[in-house]
């Protein structure tokens, strides 16, 4: 699937697209939601094609003067440098089923969304009847919601069986439950010499990478708090300075490289056998499988959590309907459409991502009973958490990314010190927003 990959940044280049369709005649008055052709950009992900071109073409089929039109994202650095430029450019396509939510607050800043709590009648009724309470950590500052949750890829940890068999390590039940239990695994898979590395996350500068090494464990170790929360940065807590503590080991001990990866930052070392773990949600699953006989448990914290209590990233993606739109009426009444109950169970079959819904056991129940890892991932869907909605994310989360390599990968400094600095600095950019 598309990782995150320079969230935010902008292109300067405008895409020669086509804007969503108009229904010609007299012009509608002002406010007035239109229907009519609208058209839609979804993932490069080959499986998320597959499913979109799907719920297309039946919709087409009952909705011949209201016909939809869809093409993947336009190749480029990033999804988010293409909508970015397609926003100022004017010719959004009606809906992008990509929508990343720490892309939110630059889009919005744009006027490039468009608030679905107030246009739509049913706007936020739709949304929390289906999401729960989930709808509300994707709202913006105004309390309004600008984007429509989709899906969700709750992070857990990957481990190789048979690394940790030949570490003399219970590869069935293992012992990973808190941050201890995982240093004691690292030092012995260490000592055999059963994988080069415990744990590899993507080891580059890059701020987005902080989403798949420190936020899941924070998560989860602070019980959902995000990076910034009540106004404040929030990782310099006790628990969040057990988290980076637990960090500065693994790379002060070599259980963990930061080297960049040679090949796949996200899944190679862990497919590749060089790294006995691995964070991942349950993507992964068909990166690994028929390379690595791996197990999935729940992420560890400081003192050990219930698996029912343990919170993680949510590396959620979701849908957002732009002001470019004419007809933004059928744009709406589409993406209901794309994820009604059968259309939600086709998403979880077809690409193996989870509908962000209350109700995913109640739909998809059969096909989690025949797929048990999914159906691990499925327990933590009600307990995912994503990036928080705030302007200038970008500049926060390199400030924390910066003082990561410098105290963390590279141990130089104090740390409580250095990430003190960096809450600073980003509490006045709070201040400043």
């Amino acid at each position: 699937m598309k990782r995150y990959a320079g969230v935010l940044a902008l292109a300067a280049l405008a895409l020669p697209l086509a804007a969503c369709g108009s229904t010609g005649g007299a012009a509608p008055a002002e406010g007035e939601l239109t229907s009519g052709p609208i058209s839609i950009w979804y993932s490069t992900n080959e499986q998320e094609i597959e499913w979109a071109e799907a719920v297309v073409e039946a919709w087409n089929a009952d909705h011949p003067d209201e016909q939809v039109t869809a093409a993947a994202i336009p190749s480029g650095k990033s999804s988010e440098d293409a909508i970015g430029a397609a926003i100022t450019a004017g010719n959004t396509p009606c809906l992008v089923y990509n929508t990343a939510p720490a892309a939110v607050p630059a889009f919005q800043k744009q006027g490039g969304l468009v608030n679905i709590s107030t246009t739509f009648e049913d706007g936020e009724s739709f949304i929390t009847e289906r999401s729960g309470d989930a709808a509300d950590g994707f709202r913006s500052p105004d309390g309004d919601l600008y984007q429509v949750p989709w899906k969700a890829n709750p992070f857990m940890l990957y481990y190789n069986k048979d690394v940790f068999t030949a570490a003399g390590l219970d590869a069935e039940n293992p012992e990973l439950a808190t941050y201890d239990d995982v240093l004691a695994a690292a030092a012995a898979i260490k000592e055999s010499g059963a994988a080069d590395y415990s744990l590899y996350p993507p080891a580059s500068g890059d701020y987005t990478n902080s989403l798949f090494d420190f936020y899941p464990f924070f998560l989860a170790n602070s019980g959902g708090t995000q990076l910034v929360s009540d106004g404040a940065a929030a990782f310099t807590s006790d628990e969040g300075l057990e988290t980076l503590e637990f960090w500065k080991t693994m790379y002060a001990e070599g259980y963990s490289s930061a080297e960049a990866y040679s090949g796949d930052a996200w899944a190679g070392p862990f497919a590749d056998g060089v790294a006995a773990m691995g964070i991942a949600g349950p993507w992964g699953a068909a990166a690994f499988d028929g390379k690595v006989d791996y197990g999935v448990v729940p992420l560890p914290t400081a003192a050990g959590t219930a698996p029912e209590d343990t919170y993680t990233f949510g590396d959620s993606k979701n849908v957002g309907l732009y002001t470019s739109c004419e007809n933004k009426q059928t744009a709406w009444d589409f993406a209901k459409f794309s994820m009604d109950a059968e259309n939600d169970l086709a998403l979880l079959e077809t690409t193996g991502q989870f509908p962000t819904r209350t109700d995913v056991d109640a739909i998809a129940g059969d096909y989690l009973a025949e797929n048990p890892v999914l159906a691990t991932f499925s327990a933590s869907v009600p307990l995912t958490v994503d990036v928080p909605n705030v302007a200038d994310a970008t500049e926060m989360w390199q400030t924390f990314r910066d003082a990561w390599g410098q105290a963390v990968q590279a141990g130089e400094g104090d740390l409580e010190e250095t990430f003190t600095t960096a809450a600073d600095k980003i509490d006045a950019l709070i201040a400043q927003g």
